[in-house]
């Protein structure tokens, strides 16, 4: 039988090298204060390279003081294009940084989720739905230096995109406005926040309040809440997300309506099938590439200077006028 091949460890680095384990610790650790030079720097780089060298996690973490691991709480959330697509850029803009990113996808008891901060050694850890302040302490105290909620601090505001939704409805004439929400409960805050913009809109402008109903996302489940619409003389609908819109339009299909003339519909999100949908999706997008980048940089910048503050500049939603509305 073949023995395992013997581990690399940072001994041969260092021999291949030809400096120090001190000085190998010091150069994967990015220690620019020890004033390695540039040529010694590149030598021990190209030794891991040719070596094949991989620290050990709890190696690393002896040396930083703290782990690279970055821990992502999705609390139940449906991992959909959109979210597929902000996950993928926090994670290659945390590894830019040396960070990795671990995923969670588990419902958010919090006994269960501090033995996961605990388990992987996370030192920071990001929720997309709002935790208790009892949490974020159990979090702190399990070993995570940063503690973010985009429940708190959201990189796209749900209340820019509500409010953009039925801003651009209203200016297009319509005065009864309906409001498609999410039947999975764990998008609940997110859709509140939404439709409170929108009613905040037609408020505004001396409307009635919108007239929210649970959208199944099924032709024939979307078209008991198309057929209520029409029965209340709604003439256009703000979706929660595309997926809604696009059930709004299939329960539409099934009722003989058409989009616009007979209901407009705004989703939100662009997923890649807006644009071809027949009738194609008038929709919110936002830069979710952007929302990933800046939260990866606010976890940076807690992790190394204590301030974890969230940016939103590269996550302002814009409407994409298309058929549907």
């Amino acid at each position: 039988m073949k023995r395992p091949s013997k581990r690399v460890t940072s001994g041969d680095v260092a021999r291949a090298a030809g400096v120090s384990q001190t000085t190998v610790s010091f150069v994967l650790n990015n220690r620019l204060d020890q004033g390695i030079s540039d040529e010694t720097r590149s030598k021990v780089l190209e030794a891991v390279r040719s070596l094949g060298y991989r620290p050990r996690a709890a190696a690393r973490t002896l040396a930083s003081g703290r782990s690279n691991v970055v821990l992502l709480l999705l609390s139940g959330l449906p991992v959909s294009v959109s979210m597929s697509v902000f996950i993928e850029e926090f994670g290659a803009s945390l590894s830019e940084s040396g960070l990795t990113l671990v995923t969670h996808l588990a419902s958010p008891d919090r006994g269960r989720l501090v033995d996961v901060c605990a388990t992987v050694h996370a030192s920071a850890v990001i929720a997309l739905s709002p935790l208790d302040q009892g949490t974020v302490e159990a979090f702190r105290e399990s070993g995570a230096q940063v503690v973010l909620t985009t429940g708190k601090d959201a990189s796209v505001p749900d209340a820019s995109i509500g409010r953009l939704q039925a801003e651009y409805l209203v200016g297009q004439g319509h005065r009864r406005l309906g409001y498609g929400l999410p039947t999975q409960g764990a998008f609940s805050v997110m859709a509140e926040g939404r439709l409170r913009a929108v009613a905040d809109v037609c408020a505004e402008h001396g409307l009635v309040p919108p007239v929210a109903l649970p959208t199944e996302l099924s032709a024939e489940g979307a078209a008991r809440a198309v057929g209520e619409w029409t029965r209340r003389s709604v003439t256009a609908v703000c979706a929660f997300n595309d997926e809604v819109a696009l059930a709004v339009l299939a329960g539409m299909r099934v009722r003989g309506l058409s989009a616009p003339e007979d209901v407009a519909v705004v989703g939100v999100d662009d997923v890649p099938v807006a644009a071809v949908a027949a009738p194609s999706l008038t929709t919110v997008a936002f830069d979710l590439k952007g929302a990933g980048h800046q939260l990866a940089a606010a976890v940076v910048a807690g992790l190394a200077q204590g301030d974890p503050h969230i940016g939103r500049s590269g996550a302002q939603p814009r409407l994409i006028r298309r058929q549907s509305a």
